[in-house]
């Protein structure tokens, strides 16, 4: 039984055959497209459960096709980029992108953080934790999945989704970086916790009226975030 259908987007086409490989061996089914537009297609007539995308692809770029993917769909997005640099990153996480694998990347390490991304997607809120979390105009339903700030609802990728409900189920705790890596992105991650702060500077872009003087998510400096519930 397959564990998942991936949409794998990339213009080199021998990568693609390797992580074909490398995810079919790991019992996904796998889409391919090598470049934008293609993916957009493959996207409405397969509905992946994740997609693989690259940056640098001729016609439409990643960054063009992450955003348009967020348009109309809220499907994990997984970035592969040549490039370490935090701005690509940073680029990618305001596009909606989940997580990102820096080239050259081992096969294990790509199959690790499908599977990861993919169950953070999946996982429901505990069923006897509360369903209703609020921080002055914003309120998250758990019941529905969806999050309200001032009245309009607020698009989420569904890394951010599970990142913001980890902090509110903890409301008036600080977590650490360390806790929130662990809760929200998995082991797998090590320590890492760059994510965190990254992932934090783009759901305050969302979620507060001014992100550099928060209101609902505040900084415990040096340790970690609380989340201000009424």
């Amino acid at each position: 039984m397959s564990k998942g259908r991936i949409l794998i987007v990339d213009d080199d086409r021998t990568l693609v055959r390797l992580m074909r490989e490398a995810l079919s061996k790991a019992e996904f089914e796998i889409v391919t497209a090598f470049n934008g537009i293609d993916a957009l297609q493959e996207l409405y007539a397969k509905q992946p459960d994740l997609v693989l995308l690259d940056v640098m692809m001729p016609r439409m770029d990643g960054w063009e096709t992450a955003t348009r993917i967020r348009q109309v769909s809220k499907v994990p997005i997984i970035m592969l980029t040549a490039k370490d640099e935090e701005s690509d990153k940073l680029k990618g996480f305001a596009a909606g992108v989940d997580d990102y694998v820096t080239k050259p990347f081992s096969f294990a390490e790509m199959v690790a953080r499908v599977q990861a991304v993919l169950n953070r997607a999946r996982m429901a809120p505990p069923e006897h934790k509360p369903k209703r979390y609020a921080s002055g105009t914003l309120v998250i339903d758990t019941d529905s999945r969806r999050v309200m700030k001032n009245g309009k609802v607020v698009e989420l990728t569904p890394t951010e989704y599970r990142l913001l409900v980890t902090l509110a189920e903890n409301s008036g705790r600080v977590l650490s970086h360390e806790q929130l890596l662990n809760k929200v992105w998995g082991y797998e991650y090590g320590e890492d916790t760059g994510y965190v702060k990254r992932y934090v500077w783009y759901l305050r872009r969302k979620v507060e009226d001014d992100p550099r003087k928060p209101e609902h998510i505040l900084t415990e400096r040096g340790f970690g975030y609380l989340f201000q519930g009424d």
